[in-house]
């Protein structure tokens, strides 16, 4: 029965998954809501599939485990040192001052003091899965925002500990009487004693251990002791009260600057996914539709109300902290949601008697329904939010208005668009250059640069740049359709003026020429045959002979491009002509080292070594 019972369970968990997480991308939502939604169909309120929500909620857990150890191993302790006064300094800002904020609000509604302590304290805090589950799906943790939304989920971990001890001192009566005698000296010893064996076993132990595991060469023997690590670090922390992610992030740490890195995070890549994925339905599942029903007024209002009050403290300190005014919503968005940890705050409050069971279940609807709206506000800013702030960054700078004469325009002046107009400058030719990144723009005057604020997209301002004399329009944005969009527009309004573009890909280089545009140079291409050539010459070709080879390339690739024109929006005949032309490529190559070889033996060269496809001397000649 209990076989069947577990079967039962992996089944429901893993369907859900599949099904509802393609089904939330393919209509643009996070797969995070993909997997809240599933927990909500199958849960309680739901379909009724699993009933007990809280098992899974704890064995799942160790997804968030896992995705801190991988976060740790991404951190050597050279930047996590670096990191140090964000995490106590901002990250304290944002757990006291919301905390703060919250606990007099709820004093001032009315609310018994413990309780708005235990709901202001267990609020503060935010989910550390959804945040850096979300940087990771948006590539976002190498930036400010994400460095600094990290630090802030370091302290509360780091601050989780003293606030489950302090939960049950607020109880009355005998609940303090026994919260009281804890025992404080040895306990605190003990996290200690575990904080050093997991730092000198990193560093003693652990490396010359995992040297020994992959001497065996047995794949699946080193997954299970990248397992085994993350579990044993997680088990000591758990068995002494602290943070078991906590543990398993200071263990990542240890192993940063290890060989075995990267083998450790392609093991445990898989599970992290997996078991995150778990967690979310769990969170999904947890949410107690009851209370909501019970009270839906006063379920909004809590959620509405605790969002803003946070929010109003991040607001605040991304104004003060470094934080690019587009990396502002995210940081604000991520953090004002509740977190898994306050559903432990809350559970122990009423165990310890500080709070009764009604408003803990109401608590954790909140933070529940928090969790769930976290990917929908997101998604909203996404469209609404950060485009404005994009788009009225800096007000104060004024938009290109004397018409200018120049002969060639730049639209864009990124990484792509000041090579090109270095080279033009460095031969007499003074381009017109249009940006709409005031940042960029800045920092471009400050070299001495004549750069414009002004949209290129906008007609009007491309007239005033000077489109209906100028010669040539260099298009080096970075936006796809935004760069489309000028051609269009140039092609349909400005006949005299030559477009050359950048294409990011070959798509792109599609609908460029699509849109008219004959001199289209894609951005990777070069480098890339560049990167090619020096691998052929470290590795024995000649330079001449490795340049040529480079070369051919090139040709070869350009004429297969134009020749699938035709056919870009065809998948299929995209796949066949792009399998013909590799043949092709990889024939005539073979022949022409069939060639080479033969004319070396034919001039006396056959003893002499060398790597396939080098030039000899007669070739040379």
């Amino acid at each position: 029965m209990e076989h069947g019972t577990w079967l039962h369970g992996t089944l429901v968990y893993l369907a859900a998954a599949v099904i509802a997480v393609p089904l939330a991308r393919v209509v643009g939502l996070s797969s995070i809501i993909g997997y809240l939604g599933a927990g909500i169909l199958i849960g309680p309120w739901g379909l009724k599939l699993v009933t007990d929500a809280q098992d899974m909620l704890h064995f799942a857990e160790f997804g968030v485990v896992l995705m801190l150890f991988l976060v740790g191993l991404e951190l050597e302790p050279r930047r996590l040192w670096a990191l140090r006064r964000p995490i106590f300094g901002w990250g304290s800002v944002q757990l006291f001052g919301s905390a703060a904020l919250m606990t007099g609000a709820g004093v001032l509604a009315g609310a018994d003091w413990r309780l708005a302590l235990v709901a202001g304290v267990g609020l503060a805090m935010s989910s550390t899965a959804i945040g850096l589950g979300v940087l990771a799906e948006r590539n976002l943790m190498p930036t400010t925002s994400g460095q600094s939304i990290l630090s802030v989920a370091l302290l509360q971990d780091v601050a989780a500990i003293p606030i489950l001890a302090l939960v049950p001192l607020l109880a009355v009566g005998v609940h303090a009487a026994q919260a009281a005698d804890t025992g404080g000296w040895w306990d605190a010893a003990k996290v200690v004693g575990v904080i050093a064996a997991i730092v000198l076993g990193g560093r003693l132990l652990l490396r010359p251990a995992l040297r020994w595991i992959a001497r065996s060469e047995t794949p699946e023997i080193f997954t299970a002791a990248s397992l085994l690590l993350v579990i044993a670090t997680a088990a000591l922390m758990q068995a002494v009260g602290l943070s078991m992610a906590l543990g398993a992030f200071l263990a990542g740490v240890l192993l940063a600057e290890s060989e075995y890195r990267r083998e450790l995070e392609t093991d445990l890549e898989p599970f992290k996914g997996l078991l995150l994925g778990l967690f979310f339905i769990a969170v999904g599942m947890t949410i107690d539709f009851a209370v909501v029903l019970a009270r839906p007024g006063l379920v909004a209002l809590l959620v509405a109300g605790f969002l803003l009050l946070k929010a109003a403290v991040l607001w605040t300190m991304a104004r003060v902290m470094p934080l690019p005014r587009q990396e502002r919503p995210v940081f604000i968005i991520l953090l004002a949601q509740g977190g898994e940890f306050g559903f432990v705050v809350f559970q122990t409050a009423a165990q310890a008697g500080v709070i009764d069971a009604p408003a803990s279940s109401l608590l954790v609807a909140v933070v529940a329904i928090s969790m769930l709206l976290t990917p929908l506000v997101l998604k909203a800013a996404d469209r609404w939010w950060i485009p404005r702030l994009a788009g009225s960054r800096r007000t104060d700078l004024p938009e290109i208005s004397e018409p200018q004469h120049e002969a060639v325009i730049i639209a864009g002046f990124g990484r792509y668009g000041q090579i090109v107009g270095r080279l033009l400058y460095a031969n007499g030719i003074t381009p017109t250059v249009l940006d709409h990144d005031a940042e960029q723009i800045e920092a471009m005057r400050r070299f001495g640069w004549p750069v414009f604020y002004g949209d290129a997209t906008r007609l009007d301002l491309l007239r005033i740049a000077g489109a209906d004399k100028a010669r040539v329009l260099v298009l080096a944005i970075d936006d796809v359709d935004q760069s489309i969009e000028i051609a269009r527009m140039a092609r349909q309004h400005f006949s005299q003026l030559a477009l050359v573009a950048r294409a990011r890909n070959v798509q792109h280089f599609y609908a460029l020429r699509d849109a008219g545009v004959e001199l289209i140079e894609r951005e990777t291409l070069d480098s890339a045959l560049m990167t090619g050539r020096s691998a052929l010459e470290l590795l024995g070709w000649e330079a001449h002979h490795a340049r040529t080879l480079a070369l051919r390339f090139r040709r070869h690739n350009v004429t297969q491009v134009l020749a699938m024109a035709p056919h870009w929006k065809d998948e299929a005949k995209l796949i066949t002509a792009a399998k013909q032309g590799r043949r092709q490529l990889e024939e005539q190559f073979a022949q022409e080292r069939e060639q080479a070889q033969r004319r070396k033996l034919q001039a006396g060269w056959a003893g002499r070594t060398e790597p396939a496809g080098t030039m000899s001397r007669a070739d040379r000649t």
